[in-house]
């Protein structure tokens, strides 16, 4: 099941960021990311996540990993976590959606500030692959680009 979840939901945000960084943005496209891709990927992962977190499903850690009732906010309370495959693939939407958002944020701030499609790609794909990386260059690079308006 997990498996299938984690296919979908990569499924899910590939289509989004192939919108996003593909066609036009009329505002049905910019809709069909943030209330399809993006609510989509948000629905899924609070549907998982309460499931998860209600032990509903997944309630056994992976193989030789202890069952802890508690949580220990640590680094090591966070690897006994994600030994399941149900954390493992609620956190991985988790990321999916955020960093769509983050995508899609990016693109409609630069086409804000008048920048083109081309410059605009490498920002997207370092979004798509490393996230906040991706954010942090954006916010450095429009600084540049827009004047004044960067700045509102």
């Amino acid at each position: 099941m997990w498996q299938a979840l984690f296919d979908i939901t990569n499924a899910i945000a590939l289509i989004g960021w192939v919108l996003l960084i593909l066609l036009p943005r009329r505002e049905s496209v910019i809709y069909t990311i943030l209330y399809g891709a993006i609510g989509l990927l948000c629905a899924t992962y609070l549907v998982m996540l309460v499931a998860l977190v209600g032990n509903l499903v997944d309630p056994m850690p992976a193989a030789g990993a202890a069952a802890d009732p508690g949580f220990d906010y640590s680094v090591e309370g966070l690897m006994a976590m994600f030994r399941s495959q149900g954390a493992i693939v609620v956190g991985w939407t988790h990321y999916l959606a955020l960093d769509l958002l983050a995508g899609l944020w990016i693109a409609r701030d630069a086409d804000r500030l008048g920048a083109g499609r081309l410059l605009q790609v490498p920002y997207l794909l370092a979004t798509f692959m490393a996230g906040p990386a991706g954010v942090f260059a954006w916010l450095v690079t429009r600084q540049f680009i827009g004047g004044d308006k960067a700045a509102r």
